[in-house]
């Protein structure tokens, strides 16, 4: 049987639907006793704007913990530009986000960033990476950051539960799927819900229609970036993306180029075109 790609960001989602999915996973990845999560309620996925000029905060999956603890999932099938600067940004925002005006420090709770990668941040044969913030000597400055990385392309080793969610992220086809030989109640509940899914005429037709919007996007992404190439400048690719409709935030994360130097390029077009 063909299964719709687990690590598609759309069965990822749909996949994440599921509490039981959700607690295992985070449990697995976290070190916590599933018995010790009462609830992983899904939140919001937008965070909320201080100012205008803001830049909006979208996460995948929001997870919050019954004891506050807020945790963001997300997969990423891509390496965009200025990556590590983009988690560092959505994970404070999101530390930050419920702080109301004139409330204390103390309403602040813990976050946690778990990044799904399908490709590899560095030559390391680490493929589960957990960073806090600690002195040169290791020791811990404060746990209410915490950022793990786990990365689907690197060789596995040993056994454990995570190696056993990179199977089943990995998974191509339903062979792939019944050689994950696991008795984690998460992963066979994610298994039995993904060959669920890709029976279903509906979630196909969804996720058919999801695929050919992507490839779209990426087709017209790669003809502004020949368009800009050809024009040998870099007004020429930040020009191209504008002129795709892209808003400047997704220039940004496109080019590399900074949200001034957009803004100015931008400017610069439009005061071109009115001569």
């Amino acid at each position: 049987m063909d299964i719709l790609q687990p690590k598609s960001d759309f069965c990822f989602k749909e996949l994440f639907e599921n509490q039981k999915i959700r607690t295992y996973f985070v449990s697995d990845v976290l070190g916590i006793p599933p018995d010790k999560i009462r609830s992983v309620k899904l939140r919001n996925t937008f965070l909320r704007r201080r100012r205008s000029k803001h830049k909006q905060g979208i996460l995948d999956v929001f997870i919050e913990l019954d004891n506050r603890v807020k945790i963001n999932i997300e997969i990423q099938l891509v390496r965009q530009a200025d990556w590590e600067k983009r988690q560092v940004f959505y994970l404070c925002n999101m530390y930050t986000n419920d702080l109301k005006a004139g409330e204390g420090y103390s309403k602040l709770n813990r976050c946690v960033s778990i990044s799904i990668l399908d490709f590899n941040l560095d030559d390391r044969s680490d493929y589960h990476n957990v960073y806090h913030f600690r002195d040169k000597t290791g020791n811990k400055f404060t746990d209410v950051l915490e950022l793990h990385t786990i990365e689907l392309r690197k060789k596995l080793v040993g056994d454990s539960e995570i190696n056993d969610w990179i199977r089943f992220f990995n998974a191509k086809n339903e062979e792939d799927l019944d050689m994950i030989h696991t008795k984690n109640p998460g992963i066979l509940e994610a298994i039995q819900e993904l060959k669920h899914m890709s029976l279903g005429k509906i979630i196909r037709a969804r996720y058919e229609e999801h695929l050919k919007c992507e490839r779209d996007k990426k087709a017209m992404l790669s003809y502004a970036h020949n368009s800009g190439v050809e024009e040998g400048r870099q007004e020429g690719r930040v020009e191209a993306y504008h002129n795709m409709g892209l808003s400047i935030e997704e220039i940004v994360e496109n080019t590399g180029v900074s949200e001034e130097e957009v803004k100015q390029i931008l400017h610069n077009q439009m005061s071109e075109s009115k001569k």
